[in-house]
């Protein structure tokens, strides 16, 4: 199987992340604001800290991204990109919507990723070519093809209001059989799962994003952002059943009249 080595020691290390996350969780995990007015706590900058130094134990020529500071360049094409604590928002309020999410990015695609929700124990993973996995039993998404049979999942809507189409969202999401917003990391394994069809998030950056990627279009979705490019560096994303692309892709892509 392609990518098992890495598949192995990615998944260990995950767990690990997600183990020391909860236990820090149980004391004072000191909340503080970042530049960008998002919230940081030590469990993301430990959890970051243990990442690296497992990641570059384990493959020490590969690089890395985290959304904590880490950086280093690649000297053979790879790059593992690090979101220690998913939704630390949620990690900080004690929801179970948080997620240590890590994906492998080879020659600029990403190739393999996970994403584990420790306050659960579900492990969602993937790697290029082999399919998508939850808990070890491999997933499919929807064969839904109607929006008004579809769940669409929503996140970011404090954001919203950045876009051309916002004025016209609230009758687009009636369009829609229901709309969740339960959490970016849940929402994508929710589609990439089966149990929604289709996922918008107006906020990401590509730590938020990497292994959702490529978990979400091994369990057969498509995935792209608001310009309609596949690429985890826009600052939004769609993932969403093959049926729903074309219509999310149109109105995601409005642009201001001239």
């Amino acid at each position: 199987m392609a990518y098992q080595n890495e598949l192995t020691k990615g998944e260990a290390i995950a767990r690990k992340a997600g183990d020391l996350a909860l236990k820090i969780r149980e004391g004072n995990f000191g909340i503080e604001v970042k530049s960008d007015e998002s919230p940081v706590t030590t469990a993301d900058r430990e959890c970051e800290k243990l990442i690296v130094e497992e990641l570059q134990r384990a493959f020490p020529d590969d690089g890395l991204l985290g959304e904590e500071g880490a950086l280093r360049e690649s000297s053979n094409g790879r790059k593992w990109i690090i979101d220690p604590i998913d939704g630390t928002r949620d990690f900080i309020r004690g929801t179970r919507a948080w997620s240590v999410l890590i994906g492998l990015e080879e020659n600029n695609e990403i190739v393999a990723g996970f994403a584990y929700f420790p306050s659960t124990g579900e492990l969602y993973s993937a790697a290029r070519g082999e399919g998508a996995y939850w808990d070890g039993a491999r997933m499919q998404a929807s064969s839904i093809s109607l929006k008004r049979e579809a769940l669409l999942c929503c996140n970011g809507l404090s954001y919203m209001h950045r876009y051309p189409f916002a004025n016209e969202l609230v009758a687009w999401l009636a369009e829609f059989w229901t709309v969740r917003s339960m959490g970016g990391c849940l929402d994508a394994m929710l589609v990439a799962s089966g149990r929604a069809d289709a996922w918008i998030e107006a906020q990401a950056k590509p730590w938020d994003l990497a292994p959702l990627k490529i978990i979400a279009q091994e369990a057969g979705c498509v995935t792209f952002d608001f310009e309609g490019k596949d690429t985890i560096y826009g600052g939004n994303y769609v993932i969403c059943v093959p049926a729903l692309a074309e219509e999310i892709r149109r109105f995601v892509g409005k642009r201001e009249e001239a």
